[in-house]
């Protein structure tokens, strides 16, 4: 996947006095971000482990999960075989990719070790590309796609580093399709509509769809017919989407053109989140083939795709679209149990163990912590808050409240379980999904 600039990398490209602007609104966004997220309990920094290098709290950790799950649930449903892959490679690895003379002054320094070069990897793609080629493929497996959540690690300087948002230290949601020139288009309109219901289920709303194009220089890589047959593929991805989308030069990775996902902060500063490349040199760099139906060897080409990008970027926009209140399904605690004194406490107890068994994220909140208010606001956040008190003790309901503010009648408490476990289960954004009776 690229990192040039990618998924977790801001997007380069305006005048000086425009980024200046840019810059300075960035610092105040940035400023808000890092507050919330450690207010939120969701991650925080330490001198010790260094700048750039975010740790995750419980809570943080809760969100990230949640994320990987739904992401390796969309990818296996789609056709997605999962891989792990180490974070270090030879550096004649990445001289092959390309990252090596492209990317090199983003890369750490390489390791000396047994008379070998070893360097942390800046990308996933040159990995995959090795395991493609590690068994031979026939047409009839096209096209193959591979999909992991691992680590790529960049050499940013300490001056651009912040939150959640610019780090050295990336978890990536990649995947790379080994496919047929004819099916490229198809395989990168499928990405797209990953992207696009990921995106929902996540509530974010791209700013707009960027179709990256090379500029001059010698940044790129490659005959120019091949990016204009990349280009015009990754066009009719588009185009059949139905998506507009806006033409930007010199925002391509180094080895081909790429869709950009733009995504705004609250200051209207941009930055990339999602991606989908079309890729015609690596596969000739690694010497990628497959046997085709006519029993020659076969280039394949390599679409290029992230459905939600770097987790740490992808929890830094969630914070600043929600400010804390995620949907549920993300939410760090999806249900509190507030028993209204300690006699409620055992019901309490109990009600929570059968959230726990339908995989909810729950807490009790008993009275130790406060008056009934006092607690109810401090859980404002929590998407449903169940009170629990003598009378829904008595005959094991539970009157919900929704974090909207809207009150549920008492009902009984196996009912709104299983209810609030298929709203997360189905990754939906709303509460709840029935009438609520007015009061």
């Amino acid at each position: 996947m690229s990192v040039t600039p990618g998924p977790g990398a801001s997007a380069p490209g305006p005048s000086s006095s425009r980024r200046h602007s840019l810059h300075r609104r960035e610092e105040t966004t940035m400023h808000d971000h890092r507050r919330l997220g450690r207010e939120l309990s969701i991650f925080d920094t330490d001198p010790l482990i260094g700048a750039g290098l975010p740790y995750w709290l419980p809570d943080g950790a809760a969100v990230r999960h949640a994320l990987e799950d739904y992401i390796h649930a969309v990818e296996r449903r789609a056709g997605y075989q999962h891989v792990y892959s180490p974070a270090l490679g030879k550096r004649e690895l990445y001289e092959i990719s390309g990252h090596w003379s492209h990317y090199g002054d983003d890369m750490f320094p390489p390791m000396e070790l047994g008379g070998e070069q070893l360097v942390l990897r800046p990308s996933l793609c040159p990995h995959h590309a090795v395991i493609y080629r590690s068994r031979e493929h026939s047409y009839r497996e096209l096209p193959f796609r591979l999909a992991e959540l691992g680590g790529m690690y960049r050499s940013e300087l300490s001056g651009v580093l912040g939150g959640l948002t610019r780090v050295r230290a990336v978890q990536l949601n990649d995947g790379h399709i080994f496919c047929a020139e004819g099916q490229a288009a198809a395989e990168a309109g499928a990405a797209l509509r990953l992207i696009r219901g990921a995106h929902a289920a996540m509530g974010i709303v791209p700013v707009r769809y960027r179709l990256s194009l090379p500029g001059s220089g010698g940044k790129y890589v490659g005959a120019s017919a091949r990016w204009r047959k990349a280009a015009a593929l990754l066009s009719e991805a588009l185009d059949t989407a139905g998506v507009p989308y806006e033409p930007a030069e010199g925002e391509a990775a180094f080895y081909g053109p790429k869709i950009d996902v733009q995504i705004a902060d609250g200051a209207g500063r941009e930055t990339t989140l999602s991606t989908i490349q079309i890729d015609f040199h690596q596969p000739e760099r690694f010497g990628l083939e497959y046997i085709g139906s006519d029993g020659a060897r076969h280039r394949p080409v390599m679409v290029h795709r992230s459905i939600i990008g770097g987790l740490e970027r992808a929890v830094a926009h969630l914070i600043d679209v929600h400010g804390g209140a995620f949907p549920p399904w993300l939410a760090p605690t999806q249900l509190v149990v507030v028993p209204i004194s300690a006699a409620e406490v055992p019901a309490a107890d109990a009600l929570a163990r059968r959230c726990a068994e339908h995989d909810l994220r729950v807490r009790v909140a008993g009275p130790e912590r406060g008056s009934l208010g006092a607690r109810i606001r401090a859980e404002r956040l929590v998407p449903y808050q169940a009170v629990v008190g003598a009378a829904e003790a008595a005959d094991e309901s539970v009157a919900v409240r929704l974090r909207d503010g809207r009150r549920l009648p008492p009902l009984p408490a196996a009912e709104v379980v299983a209810r609030i476990a298929e709203l997360v289960s189905a990754h939906s954004t709303e509460l709840w999904d029935a009438p609520v009776p007015a009061r």
